[in-house]
């Protein structure tokens, strides 16, 4: 267990203030790199969050309840979001392997 830069997970200003609103509780990143541990701790606006759960996975596990978690009405609207804001490097293939972070407010 660490305290982790919340940069280093949490890729940029919108995704840190959903965290902080409650909308985001999940997180899913690509397999090429760790970004945190179980039990690691990180800090937002004086806030604790702990990252309670790393799960290996592909993009083809993710359901309608993982989108609602990573801040998305739906799956299909992750799709699109994901597709919107990685343009030109991101296709969606359900074979390819993530690591999804759940975190919880301390």
């Amino acid at each position: 267990m660490a305290d982790i830069d919340p940069d280093s997970l949490l890729p940029n200003d919108r995704v840190q203030e959903a965290v902080l609103a409650g909308d985001v509780t999940q997180l899913s990143r690509g397999d090429a790199n760790r970004y945190a541990e179980s039990g690691d701790t990180f800090a937002l606006d004086g806030e604790t969050f702990e990252v309670t759960g790393v799960e290996e996975r592909t993009l083809g596990d993710l359901d309608d309840d993982d989108a609602r978690r990573e801040g998305s009405p739906s799956l299909e609207a992750y799709r699109r979001r994901m597709q919107q804001v990685h343009p030109g490097d991101f296709e969606w293939d359900d074979s390819s392997e993530i690591v999804t972070y759940r975190f919880e407010r301390q």
